[in-house]
């Protein structure tokens, strides 16, 4: 009964203004909560609460070495995350956000080390799906946006598929249905010259390698 209560069903097209404020209250006093991203179901929590960061770690045995990505709301939020926005990354951002894709990025020294994992680094993206773009728009600030699921598993979407130790251990659930699933984000590291493409998914490896060769040569 416990864990059907925490289950609420959610328009995936139009999301409930009050469901998006009890999930977004949850996330605000330390709470983490499970919702749909493009393909799978994810992981969201405030990604400056180290408490809440490490109960996610907890949560999916995830190694302490592993970061976590976030999402965010629009762009001005980079400001709060990372150091630097380089030409490379203003490049990937025009031409594929919001999308699924991750960029790497400088983190700045207010981030948890548990949500870098001790790297210095910041995984961020901008959402497309409309769940997630409700909850950061409401939240005004970055939410985790990792996979809900045990590390090393495959992530699931649908939330009959989540693993009941990560139900038991959840807030609040979003269930919007069945999700694409597929590969999940691209992951691009622009604090290398070059980038370097940490994992191929949805969007190819030479589909964001083009993007960056063709628009770096207008600027030579």
């Amino acid at each position: 009964m416990k864990t059907a209560c925490k289950i609420k069903k959610i328009n995936p097209d139009a999301p409930d203004p009050k469901l998006i404020s009890e999930a977004v209250n949850i996330i605000r006093k330390g709470g983490i909560i499970a919702f749909p991203t493009k393909g799978l179901y994810g992981i969201g929590a405030d990604a400056f609460n180290f408490k809440a960061v490490k109960r996610i770690f907890d949560i999916k045995r995830r190694p302490l070495n592993k970061p976590v990505l976030v999402l965010i709301n629009d762009l001005k939020d980079l400001d709060r995350l990372a150091t630097h926005v380089p030409k490379t990354a203003k490049l990937i951002i025009d031409a594929f956000w919001p999308g699924n894709i991750t960029i790497v990025f400088k983190a700045k020294e207010a981030l948890p080390d548990n949500l870098t994992a001790g790297s210095g680094k910041v995984g961020v993206r901008l959402p497309v799906h409309k769940v997630s773009r409700a909850l950061v728009a409401r939240i005004n600030g970055p939410i985790t946006g990792t996979s809900a699921n045990i590390s090393g598993k495959m992530g699931c979407s649908n939330v009959e598929d989540m693993d009941i130790s990560i139900i038991d251990k959840l807030d609040l659930i979003l269930d919007a249905g069945h999700l694409k699933g597929g590969p999940g984000s691209s992951v691009i590291d622009v604090t290398l010259d070059p980038p370097e493409i940490l994992r191929e998914g949805e969007i190819s490896e030479k589909k964001i390698l083009n993007i960056i060769d063709n628009g770096l040569s207008l600027f030579y």
